[in-house]
């Protein structure tokens, strides 16, 4: 029989593991940080330039169990920065949200300047630094007898995107999907569990910006199956489940969830 790691087998639950999640100011990762809070989890809060947001967000946790860091992830060391500061803070990290993205508009017809600035931000926020903090993360899970990496991918990643200005965008969801199915695949008997999950579309910040570019929000709700936007919280409750660690076998999977709009 194969073995277990001691790691995976120990508490089922959130409470008392430090979480680094990135992108925590907005949408999908306010809704996460104050999930994580009710769970009972030391929270390492990552924002760009939005610190009331993080701040609003974190609002809840008792100053001992939140830590907001600022790091840019334009800045190609600003990744390395944050994650030895989440370490430093308790000596260690459970888990690791790579959460965190822009959305850059990169349409065919733009100047090719316009083009490859589109691109570049893009590889670098949404695919170069959750690269070098999961590298980081799965180093130290390995040391540590495991850990927890969950990366949010997209439908786009998949299906395309409904706007045809997010081919960078779409193009960086499936990197970082690719790259945490590896990191299951090859770090399985180490502990090191990893999941995607692939939202289709969230009721968020930047969800609304890309509807105006096509046609608007009662546009795009009108074609989805359930004719609204996925909750923030749905997803927060559903990454505080995989956070726990309690169905181990999941490890690999990407998690669809868009409503029933894209069924695959």
């Amino acid at each position: 029989m194969a073995r277990v790691p001691a790691k995976a087998l120990g508490d089922a639950g959130v409470t008392g593991k430090t979480v680094l999640l990135t992108g925590a100011s907005k949408g999908i990762g306010a809704a996460s940080a104050r999930a994580l809070g009710e769970a009972g989890a030391h929270v390492v809060a990552h924002y760009a330039s939005d610190e009331a947001g993080a701040r609003e967000a974190t609002a809840a946790l008792p100053d001992e169990r939140k830590l907001l860091v600022r790091a840019d992830f334009a800045d190609p060391e600003a990744p390395h920065r944050l994650w030895e500061e989440a370490v430093a803070w308790r000596g260690r990290v459970d888990v690791l949200v790579n959460n965190a993205a822009v959305m850059p508009a990169t349409p065919l017809a733009a100047r090719d300047d316009e083009w490859r600035d589109g691109w570049r931000q893009a590889l670098q926020v949404n695919v170069q630094a959750p690269a070098d903090l999961t590298r980081a993360a799965v180093l130290h899970f390995v040391e540590h007898g495991g850990g927890i990496l969950i990366a949010l991918s997209s439908w786009v990643a998949q299906r395309g995107p409904r706007d045809p200005s997010l081919m960078a965008y779409a193009a960086s969801k499936a990197a970082v999907k690719a790259l945490t199915q590896a990191v299951a695949r090859h770090h399985a008997q180490d502990g090191v569990l990893a999941y995607v999950v692939a939202p289709g579309v969230v009721g968020t910040e930047l969800s609304v910006i890309a509807a105006e570019r096509t046609g608007g929000v009662d546009a795009l709700l009108s074609g989805l199956a359930m004719g609204e936007w996925v909750p923030p919280e749905e997803l927060a409750r559903l990454l505080v489940f995989l956070e726990s660690g309690r169905v181990r076998h999941l490890t690999g999977a990407t998690l669809d969830v868009n409503g029933a709009t894209y069924v695959r």
